[in-house]
């Protein structure tokens, strides 16, 4: 049942016209190839320049047959070489497959090159979920926060909102009905974490953080007291910002650090105000003076809101096989080539109602006013969008129509960065 409810984040005012941005995931349509999806998303992001787009991130996704997006930093780096504007970066490098040292001299090689251009999004290391026996034994359960898989979906945390709600005309749908503890899928996960070589030991998400931080000012020393220099991160110009699923450790230690967040409503929408009270109420002037938000979301834009729904109409199938599917995401399908709503089982329904739901697709008209209440209800100070569809030219087409209805400008998108003329601070 829908109820409304109040906001549990601060209402104040704000633009409704924040920045747009741009996730992608170099998504693989069925028929096509990996090498192709890659040279699509250097188009994509051409074009994200030329409408005035703020920002492109590229997110890390291992073995899903259906996203190409492997390597963030090699993809940053090629737009970056491609473009004249635009912001790159990684949504987000997981720290259970890249060390912070090693993302931060990556990131900060392209941002030697192209300075003031190059963000570097990190999220936490991937934990597992408990096989059935641990999860009633009572065993320890995975940490909250950005626990990417490598089918690119993060775990939901263990405590979610109970329901669905309505909070100031947006809805926060109730957590997804998949057992994260099933053992077919925690088979699988552990199965791609081998081949992937998944095997560091993360350290405290926090002691990953000051470790960058620590570099990029001069300033970093190691348990036992030894100093270390790394040439390419030291004063490097790329901004750091955390990726958060929930209002665990992830949005905590962004705010005790006075980073910036971004929040994961396109594939969190349950937990999403959650994770961005938690991250302003743990907020300290740290790089930041004050918080800054961005917030993801699942857009798909037509000349038509029914048009719109043709092509969105393989979604579903989708998000499915990242949630039950052997081997994660699939190829994307062509419209009308997949099951009907209907026609799926309750449980398949209920693993994805979440995420069909809090899609938002249509006409220009239709997704900005449905992007307005995201802006104004999480008090976003930008936006991000990702968008999936099977022929390329339906997601460029929506990256126009959305720019256009939006009214951006690449005049407009140059405008001052989150820190760019900010001297790091170091919380110690």
């Amino acid at each position: 049942m829908t109820v409304s409810d109040q906001p549990t984040t601060p209402q104040t005012p704000h633009p409704t016209r924040v920045p747009l941005s741009i996730l992608d995931l170099a998504v693989v349509s069925e028929g096509s190839t990996g090498a192709q999806a890659l040279r699509d998303t250097l188009d994509t992001a051409v074009r994200a320049d030329e409408l005035g787009y703020r920002r492109i991130w590229f997110a890390e996704h291992h073995l899903s047959p259906g996203v190409a997006s492997a390597s963030p930093a090699v993809l940053a780096a090629l737009v970056a070489e491609r473009t004249t504007r635009i912001r790159v970066g990684s949504g987000a490098v997981l720290l259970s497959t890249t060390s912070p040292l090693l993302a931060a001299e990556q990131f900060g090689t392209i941002a030697a090159l192209h300075p003031g251009r190059v963000d570097l999004g990190l999220g936490r290391a991937f934990t597992p979920p408990l096989a059935k026996s641990e999860a009633s034994t009572g065993a320890e359960a995975p940490s909250s926060g950005t626990q990417a898989t490598t089918a690119g979906e993060p775990a939901p945390a263990p405590a979610q909102p109970a329901g669905t709600r309505v909070v100031d005309g947006l809805l926060i749908p109730a957590a997804p009905g998949v057992a994260f503890t099933d053992t077919a899928l925690r088979q699988r996960l552990l199965a791609q974490k081998e081949v992937v070589g998944a095997s560091r030991t993360p350290a405290e998400f926090r002691d990953e953080l000051e470790l960058v931080l620590g570099l990029r000012a001069g300033t970093f020393t190691n348990s036992a007291g030894t100093a270390y220099t790394s040439p390419p991160v030291e004063g490097a110009a790329f901004d750091l910002f955390v990726l958060a699923s929930s209002g665990g450790v992830s949005a905590r230690v962004a705010g005790e650090l006075g980073l910036p967040l971004a929040a994961n409503y396109h594939v969190g929408p349950s937990a999403t105000l959650d994770t961005i009270a938690a991250y302003r109420a743990a907020f300290r002037p740290g790089v930041l003076d004050r918080p800054y938000v961005v917030v993801s979301a699942d857009v798909l834009v037509a000349d038509t809101d029914a048009e719109a729904r043709r092509i969105a109409d393989p979604f579903t199938a989708w998000v499915l096989s990242i949630r039950r599917g052997a081997d994660g995401a699939i190829a994307y399908p062509a419209p009308g080539t997949t099951p009907a709503w209907d026609d799926l089982s309750d449980a398949d329904r209920a693993a994805v109602q979440d995420r069909v739901d809090t899609r938002f697709v249509g006409s220009p008209e239709t997704v900005v006013e449905r992007l307005e209440t995201l802006a104004r209800v999480t008090v976003a100070d930008e936006i991000v969008v990702t968008t999936v569809a099977h022929d390329p030219a339906d997601r460029a087409r929506s990256f126009e129509l959305l720019a256009a209805r939006w009214g951006l400008s690449a005049a407009d998108a140059a405008g001052p960065e989150v820190a760019a003329d900010r001297e790091p601070a170091l919380a110690r």
